[in-house]
């Protein structure tokens, strides 16, 4: 095992990153910008190294900053965590070069998945079902018009390097595939660097599930499924697991089998190690592959509260060499498990608020332990102040019960103890929606949130 690691990160899963270090023995090494200087994911670390100024790209993006910081430190490997440079295979490549572990993805495997056009490509190779779409790469004068009319609207315009809902558009017709090809590459371009985009089928109401990968480079298992249907503006809100696709409103184990298997099968399509989220949309009783998100997931709690696996720590020993301790027969999943992600935001037009935090009563410690049924994973506390240039991600909070009732139950008795002041959160958005009969049926799909 490794005696120090730096947590290329901030906020939350930095601190939950340091959890499962100390839990291992291993010291760590916090990075921070200008804003952050005090932030709770500081003071979690042994010690910590400035970055830079507060923009993103002159600090937790600058990937040459990360490294240096990590030598100088005596670091041997970088956890990403999630956002910022997680996916990024040139940083994975660049840590080899400089002797440093990623904790992540082999860079062959990150490449593979990277570009979404190229991804889809492998899969299908592989016998992944995919989503109806185009042969790679299109753009305004470049085969829309020719794979639109092959693949039939409405469609979805989607970057072909995005991630976290950022450059998707949908079109109904050709006018607005025009401009929806426009606003994509644009976004795209400021984004991530890379204007590509590609089309696909966009389909009405489906259901987002996903499969939570695991893997040592020999060994890969389907660690468990996850549903995030309820979304907005194509981001999630609230992630449950077992999917309620599968159990509501009768058990279909045919189709779930079916996706863990698919999961497995595009894991094993790019040589995947560590921990990975294979996303698919479920439609009907059909599986249709998403993409391979190469890093840990905001909504891997969920998955740890139903098979008792700490991901972060299995994420560790597999970087430093070491093999699964468990196989797919001793992944049992019990209970259910429901996060609710809390945000610094206008609860009805999902704006930001960031400014100074006054209060932040949490129901339970925020610890990362389950304390009746109840875990909080928080990146701030009161006195802490949301900037602007961050995710408005404030906490998380996961419920679980031996029954999905039960977990919902849990759920909203804890945030209507959840105080936060100083800044407007979504926790009125999140009760409204536990509230809801057609939450409680397991009557899910994307749209769900437009429609409350």
């Amino acid at each position: 095992m490794f005696e120090k690691i730096l947590i290329a990160n901030r906020g939350e899963i930095a601190c939950r990153i340091a959890r499962a270090a100390r839990a291992l023995g291993v010291k760590t090494v916090a990075v921070y910008s200008d804003a952050d200087a005090d932030a709770l994911h500081v003071r979690a670390a042994d010690e910590a190294v400035r970055l830079g100024p507060a923009p993103a790209r002159e600090s937790y993006l600058d990937g040459e900053k990360v490294i240096a910081a990590a030598k100088r430190t005596g670091a041997r490997a970088i956890h990403p965590g999630y956002g910022f440079l997680s996916e990024q295979a040139e940083f994975t490549q660049a840590c080899a070069e400089n002797d440093l572990v990623f904790v992540g993805p082999p860079p062959g495997a990150m490449r593979a998945i990277k570009d979404k056009a190229q991804a889809r490509a492998v899969m299908r190779a592989a016998g992944v079902p995919v989503v109806p779409g185009s042969e790679g790469h299109v753009g305004e004068e470049v085969g829309a018009k020719a794979a639109a009319a092959s693949i039939g609207y409405p469609l979805l315009v989607k970057a072909a390097a995005g991630g976290g809902g950022i450059g998707m558009q949908v079109a109904r017709d050709e006018p607005e595939l025009q401009r929806a090809l426009r606003a994509c590459a644009d976004r795209a371009r400021a984004s991530f660097g890379k204007d590509a985009v590609y089309l696909e089928r966009y389909f009405e109401k489906p259901r987002h599930v996903e499969v939570q990968i695991l893997g040592d480079g020999h060994l890969t298992l389907a660690v468990g499924a996850r549903e995030c249907s309820i979304q907005r503006r194509h981001q999630k809100v609230i992630e449950e697991a077992p999917p309620p696709a599968f159990e509501l409103p009768e058990p279909r184990p045919r189709v779930l089998k079916k996706l863990l298997e698919a999961g497995l099968r595009a894991a094993r399509a790019v040589g995947y190690a560590n921990a990975g989220t294979c996303e698919f949309l479920l439609v009907g009783d059909e599986v249709y592959f998403i993409e391979l998100n190469a890093r840990l997931q905001v909504e891997h709690p969920v998955t740890e509260a139903t098979t008792g696996v700490d991901l972060v720590q299995l994420q560790l020993r597999i970087a430093a060499g070491e093999k699964l301790p468990l196989g797919q027969d001793d992944l049992r999943p019990r209970g259910h498990a429901i996060e609710c992600r809390i945000n610094a935001e206008d609860p009805v037009k999902f704006f930001p608020s960031p400014g100074p935090v006054k209060r932040f009563d949490t129901p339970v410690p925020a610890d990362g332990a389950l304390h009746d049924g109840i875990r909080i994973d928080a990146g701030y506390r009161a006195g802490d102040t949301i900037t602007p240039y961050y995710d408005s991600l404030l906490a998380k909070v996961i419920s679980f019960a031996e029954t999905r009732a039960g977990a919902i139950a849990r759920m909203r008795h804890a945030l209507e103890r959840f105080a936060v002041e100083g800044v407007k959160t979504n926790i009125p958005t999140h009760l409204k929606v536990l509230a809801s009969e057609a939450f409680a049926r397991g009557e899910l799909d994307t749209h769900f949130l437009e429609r409350l």
